[in-house]
């Protein structure tokens, strides 16, 4: 049986495209050697569309998600990890064929997915770290996912899946979603970005008196979806001091995400919601109870903390090196310390703290 006959997710999703974009052939491309086999490219293929609406720009879909050919996954729901990225990017006049950085990009997120194991859904966001588009001029240094405007999620025989758009961010409106939610975020700025098509040349949403009351008073009214969040320079260092030899707790965190952990404090646990930050080795969950205090288990940590000790601890969780303690939290002290932003060789670009 040929190959072509077996691809069954892969004709699932072009049926899903002829819906919009009729006969147009898109500009394809595909994949040498599979991953599997050692190649460098997870995704089997990432096909890109030239739409006109509502102004000139591409339209990438990615392939290998999904199920393509025979039923591999246990879970026979879904096909695959249940969903195919999309990618709108502004495109430019007598723009021919689509920049190659964008293929890139989709591509390290396929190795960020097959790797982790960690899948995308409608909410979600990732900090780049960085410029989205490596050595531009652009504000754009994050990204969030959203519900494809044209593609609904479709059913295969492999399984459903749903096409997950990626849309380049600014880092404040990276802050605000993780203060508030990706989607309400998003939702606020539509008339600013149309269809969420990125726009290497855009300024923050934010800038925008009327995105930034909403995204303020969101956070205020309805507080954070965040309810986990990565933190890279996260750890729970024990120290013995004194004559007694008695233990010293010290929590360290990154300056970098000093400041956003200090609006998620108070956007979940002032909202009776839990906040786990979570480390290479450790987490670290914060819940609301009118004791302050914290529990040690293995891995992880509980504290739990009031409205005086959230408005403490935010209000003392600045991007700067320092070590404090709270007055209400005994044995415990917070330790802020630089962060140091590396290029893809490993330079140190910026320093926070």
């Amino acid at each position: 049986m040929s190959e072509e006959v077996t691809a069954v997710g892969w004709d699932a999703i072009d049926q899903a495209l002829l819906q919009v974009y009729g006969e147009q052939e898109p500009s394809h491309y595909g994949t040498m050697i599979p991953y599997s086999l050692g190649g460098e490219d997870p995704l089997d293929g990432i096909s890109a569309y030239k739409s006109e609406t509502p102004i000139p720009h591409w339209h990438f879909v990615t392939y290998g998600f999904s199920e393509l050919y025979e039923k591999e996954f246990e879970n026979k729901e879904y096909s695959g990890y249940g969903f195919e990225l999309t990618f709108r990017l502004v495109r430019k006049e007598n723009e021919e064929e689509p920049p190659a950085w964008a293929l890139n990009l989709l591509q390290n997120m396929g190795r960020y997915v097959f790797n982790s194991g960690n899948v995308f859904r409608a909410g979600d966001y990732l900090d780049a770290n960085g410029p989205i588009c490596l050595d531009a001029d652009t504000q754009l240094t994050a990204l969030a996912f959203t519900h494809d405007p044209e593609l609904a999620e479709i059913d295969t025989p492999n399984g459903k899946m749903e096409f997950i758009q990626m849309v380049g961010i600014t880092e404040d409106e990276l802050e605000a979603m993780q203060t508030w939610n990706t989607l309400g975020m998003l939702e606020a700025g539509i008339q600013q970005i149309p269809n969420y098509i990125t726009d290497l040349t855009r300024a923050s949403l934010l800038q925008n008196p009327q995105i930034a009351e909403a995204a303020e008073q969101g956070m205020e009214k309805e507080g954070s979806n965040t309810g986990f969040l990565f933190v890279s320079q996260l750890a729970w260092q024990v120290e013995k001091k004194g004559w007694f030899n008695k233990q010293s707790h010290v929590i360290q965190l990154g300056a970098k995400q000093a400041d956003v952990i200090s609006k998620l404090l108070r956007g979940r646990i002032l909202k009776d919601r839990s906040l786990s930050l979570v480390g290479q080795n450790i987490t670290i969950i914060f819940k609301a109870a009118d004791q302050v205090g914290f529990h040690e288990d293995e891995q992880e940590i509980t504290i739990t903390l009031n409205r005086a000790a959230v408005d403490e601890l935010s209000r003392k969780l600045v991007p700067q090196e320092s070590q404090f303690e709270l007055t209400s939290l005994a044995g415990v002290s917070f330790q802020i310390l630089k962060t140091h932003i590396k290029n893809q060789e490993g330079e140190v670009v910026k320093t926070i703290g």
